[in-house]
């Protein structure tokens, strides 16, 4: 059986929780492979709205088994008032397994990435100081403290101790702040070992078993695309590797039992903090008021931060992009109803860079920067679309919308939102 890769084509925030939900009780494991809790989903089922910031969206499916990955940077405070908070709701968590390996958040993590950003100023990347950055970048530097640590507290404390030897020179003599000490630090990821030791497994070797078993994974992207420390609009991008090869090295899967990979795209774009975003509809680019519309309809605000995120026409070139650097071969559509009531609906097919037509993704960060958006317009409807399940039960000009925007796009359009609902969806190919 299959292990389906569910990645962000965007900016970020494209409805991937909302994706992973769908399938969720059609596949055995979902496992969240990067990223911390810097990002959230949004799930809908019925009357009841859930917001996932660290655990996988497969959390809410009976029968499935949900995996932090080794690539997941986990903040244990909010992991646990996470579980608590589903808990408090009856959802059942006793099935979730955390790797070993994955890498633990610790305060001067946090205290870091926050002062960093103040001194950056206007330079400033714009994340959302929980610590993820600094983490990801002691791993790099073989300075992290990982999950397995808090079960040898020797091990613990002798890695917290080679932390703050360089870490508190810099919070000291640079950023001004208080020395951490290395009992404090101890101590406070000591608080939750013993709640979190039945949660931690080999979660490679159980995805392994699993699907030597024939049973279904599922690999739950962070972030998306574009925020990619490899391949997004760096350095405006995450910490993590939020695309498909990012799935296979943060959750042992190799990429020979990868068979399926789908694309989150939604039927406009939005970004989160700083970078360049180049349909995106603010000041003299939006005399209609389009952004701030788009916002409200599609209350485009962050799960996690709460932040209003910037918002612009769906970028053809950018889904293009996203669908050949993670072999998309599915695209999921989402909030194609936000767009209900425009008269005309425009779609960015490709740049202009200094007078000059550009068809996909400038090479450099320069390029991008300057790119100015080259649009088609597409005839827009005015019917609620909620209740749609069949393409033919949307409008001509809803259908005519999807039809153009997947034939620029680089991978089949398979499902379409039309609600934030679980059901409220159209399906046109089989995700499995």
């Amino acid at each position: 059986m299959p292990a389906v890769v569910i990645v962000g084509a965007q900016w970020g925030d494209e409805g991937k929780g909302k994706a992973t939900d769908l399938l969720g009780s059609r596949v055995d494991y979902v496992v969240k492979f990067n990223g911390g809790n810097n990002a959230g989903h949004t799930v809908v089922i019925g009357d009841e709205k859930y917001a996932l910031h660290l655990l996988p969206s497969g959390i809410l499916s009976p029968g499935c088994t949900p995996i932090i990955g080794n690539g997941v940077v986990i903040d244990l405070d909010v992991l646990f008032e996470e579980i608590d908070a589903l808990e408090a709701r009856g959802i059942d968590t006793s099935k979730l397994r955390v790797s070993a390996n994955a890498h633990l958040i610790a305060d001067y993590n946090r205290t870091l990435d926050k002062v960093t950003e103040r001194f950056l100023g206007s330079r400033k990347i714009g994340t959302t100081g929980r610590g993820i950055g600094p983490t990801y970048a002691d791993k790099m530097n073989r300075l992290g403290v990982r999950v397995q640590d808090l079960f040898d507290e020797k091990i613990l404390r002798a890695k917290v101790e080679g932390a703050l030897e360089l870490k508190n020179q810099m919070l000291t003599k640079v950023y001004n702040r208080r020395a951490v000490s290395v009992d404090e630090i101890v101590d406070q990821l000591l608080v939750h070992a013993e709640r979190l030791r039945p949660m931690v497994a080999d979660t490679a070797l159980v995805l392994h078993e699993a699907l030597d078993r024939d049973e279904t994974v599922l690999l739950e992207a962070g972030q998306a695309t574009l925020l990619d420390v490899d391949h997004g609009t760096y350095p405006f991008v995450t910490s993590s590797s939020a695309t498909t090869g990012g799935a296979c090295t943060g959750s042992g899967i190799p990429p020979t039992r990868i068979t399926r990979v789908i694309g989150i795209v939604k039927a406009y774009a939005t970004r989160v903090g700083e970078g360049p975003f180049p349909t995106e509809l603010f000041g003299s680019n939006d005399p209609e008021g389009d952004g701030e519309r788009l916002r409200t309809n599609g209350g485009e605000f962050g799960t996690t931060t709460g932040r209003p995120r910037r918002c612009g026409w769906y970028d053809a070139p950018v889904a293009r992009y996203a669908a050949r650097i993670n072999g998309v071969t599915d695209f999921v559509l989402t909030k194609l109803d936000v767009l209900t009531g425009w008269d005309r609906i425009p779609v960015c097919v490709a740049y202009d860079v200094d007078g000059e037509r550009v068809d996909e993704m400038p090479t450099t960060q320069t390029g991008f920067h300057h790119a100015k958006p080259i649009y088609e317009f597409f005839d827009g409807w005015s019917e609620d679309i909620s209740g749609a399940r069949t393409m033919d039960d949307l409008p001509a000009a809803a259908q005519a919308y999807v039809r153009a925007i997947e034939k620029m796009s680089g991978a089949r359009i398979s499902a379409v939102g039309v609600g934030p609902d679980r059901e409220e969806t159209v399906v046109l190919h089989d995700l499995l």
